[in-house]
């Protein structure tokens, strides 16, 4: 993320109305749904956040409007927050494509990470290969973004994938059940799809992006190929034709439906996003329409 140019105003002001959803009712906090906000006598004052079209004019900070000439919304809290969890997949393959699954899994974190300081959500960021890595908690306003985005250009894409270790390792690290964003190519040599239902087992509600570039799902290439496993370094030799290409994107497309099955199965979401598509249009489009974030 060289000179954090994907950053801009415009998105940064549109993600504001947004916020991180979640359905299922967690101890200690109210109800199946997201913390309700607005503006209004005897309740607690958290944050401002950029004016649009249709918010509720009561909970504009007028003073602040005579000073900066611009409108801000004053946001208040009536209700807990759920706990709110993204593993992010910082291992080799991820660094595959172009642009690359990471560059584009670093920026949509990023993204969620912002909708969660804007909201005030207890966001935590934690990288992952063969275990957790170091976290990075998102709380304490849009003033943190900052931090977070530093956290995110220091990461790499290295290592091998062990979505079994690392689901072990989550739920002795985070006892308490809450909402749980994982961003993934989702290819581990071991069955990822095991260690997903074992977190949903324990009761996380579950949102599984999962990130391919387009040779991930259809293969250019044609003839007798040497291919080397970008995690484990182990060889292949085969023969691809139209054929085999056939087969394999139909392989891919039932791998996944397998992720989707899991998720929805256990009320949670699925979305799939190839890294050719625009980052808005993902968060705002296919996030948005599959009840991940909402306005």
């Amino acid at each position: 993320m060289p000179g954090h140019d994907w950053i801009n105003q415009k998105f940064l002001e549109r993600l504001e109305r947004l916020a991180l959803r979640w359905r299922k009712s967690f101890p200690g906090l109210i109800g199946g749904r997201n913390v309700s906000r607005f503006g209004g006598p005897g309740m607690e004052f958290l944050d401002h956040r950029h004016f649009h079209y249709g918010d509720d004019l009561r909970a504009v900070n007028w003073r602040a409007y005579l000073r900066f000439e611009k409108l801000f919304l004053k946001i208040f809290r009536i209700e807990p927050h759920a706990p709110v969890r993204l593993l992010l997949d910082a291992s080799a393959s991820m660094g595959l494509g172009a642009p690359s699954k990471f560059d584009y899994a670093r920026r949509l974190a990023a993204a969620l990470s912002y909708v969660a300081l804007v909201r005030l959500d207890a966001l935590v960021l934690v990288p992952f290969r063969e275990a957790l890595e170091s976290i990075m908690r998102c709380v304490g306003g849009r003033h943190r973004f900052a931090p977070i985005v530093e956290f995110l250009a220091e990461l790499c894409p290295d290592g091998r994938t062990s979505f079994l270790e690392v689901a072990r390792q989550f739920v002795g690290r985070f006892a308490d059940r809450g909402l749980l964003i994982v961003v993934s190519d989702f290819l581990d040599d071991d069955d990822a799809l095991k260690a997903l239902q074992y977190l949903a087992d324990f009761g996380h509600e579950l949102v599984l992006i999962q990130l391919w570039a387009e040779h991930d799902r259809v293969p250019p290439w044609e003839g007798r190929l040497n291919l080397v496993d970008a995690e484990s370094g182990a060889a292949l030799e085969l023969d691809f034709d139209a054929t085999a290409r056939r087969q394999y994107t139909a392989a891919f497309d039932a791998y996944c439906q397998a992720l989707r099955r899991v998720a929805l199965a256990n009320g949670g979401r699925y979305v799939g996003l190839p890294t050719t598509l625009d980052l808005e249009e993902a968060v705002f489009g296919l996030l948005a329409g599959a009840g991940a974030v909402e306005a």
